[in-house]
């Protein structure tokens, strides 16, 4: 396991780091204040969000393009502005918060950010940039690109995971098979399996840490598969269930 090498002051935890997904979204409240403060309160230092910009440019931590799941607004982020998004609320109660006040809000807290939309890639990198949080923040995708992009533009500084390509090519050397990976990335975050396909295994974990990645592994709610992960050796679980995860890692003696 890789907790004690570390490729970034991200990554200083002592222990599987438990990520609490959009705040710990089983109750709801995914992405708002209310559920980060809930997990925080519990013991959570990490938490996973996902940022969208409004048309005037505003960084929101939202996970979908659209206001229309979880909350009692409609259209798109990138085409409102702030004064409307603002408006909305999530599960008709709590407002969508701007991914800079949650910096201010929880300041002892690490972010994992997924970048959703090109638009906000830039705005992203310029608010670390500006607020100096460097240590706080390591940026994601699906987009291997859109990752790249934000490290091209951040330099090393910027701690950033593998997106979809970078995930497949770990996967296919952990098979001997020949792939090019992006140099810089301090983790590969994965779901256990994709499209019926198992992606986590002690062969694809043991070719990660070779290469001084951690694995962080999304999104996983029951216990019993997050023993089984933990058994494998990853280093990080995102959870919906925050309550769960805690229980788990408290029993094993791995909650830091």
């Amino acid at each position: 396991m890789t907790h004690g090498r570390l490729r970034h002051p991200y990554l200083d935890h002592p222990a599987p780091i438990p990520f609490a997904h959009r705040g710990g979204a089983a109750d709801g409240l995914e992405n708002t204040a209310a559920a980060f403060r809930r997990a925080a309160d519990a013991g959570y230092r990490y938490f996973e969000t996902d940022v969208h910009a409004t048309a005037d440019g505003k960084l929101v931590a939202f996970h979908d393009s659209t206001l229309d799941r979880v909350t009692d607004g409609t259209g798109r982020i990138a085409e409102l502005p702030w004064k409307r998004v603002r408006e909305a609320r999530v599960a008709g109660t709590e407002p969508l918060p701007l991914f800079e006040e949650l910096l201010e809000q929880f300041p002892d807290a690490r972010w994992n950010v997924d970048v959703k939309a090109e638009s906000a890639l830039h705005p992203l990198v310029d608010l670390i940039a500006r607020t100096g949080v460097w240590d706080r923040v390591c940026v994601g995708s699906f987009s291997e690109g859109r990752v790249a992009r934000a490290a091209k533009i951040a330099g090393p500084r910027l701690a950033t995971s593998y997106g979809v390509r970078g995930v497949l090519g770990l996967r296919l050397r952990s098979y001997s098979v020949p792939a090019a990976l992006r140099v810089g990335a301090v983790a590969a975050q994965v779901p256990e399996t994709q499209a019926g396909i198992r992606v986590v295994d002690r062969r694809f974990v043991r070719t990660a840490h070779a290469r001084g990645l951690q694995v962080h592994v999304w999104t996983v709610n029951e216990p019993e598969r997050m023993e089984a992960l933990l058994d494998l050796g990853v280093d990080g679980i995102m959870t919906d269930r925050i309550d769960i995860l805690r229980t788990v890692l408290d029993r094993r003696g791995a909650w830091a």
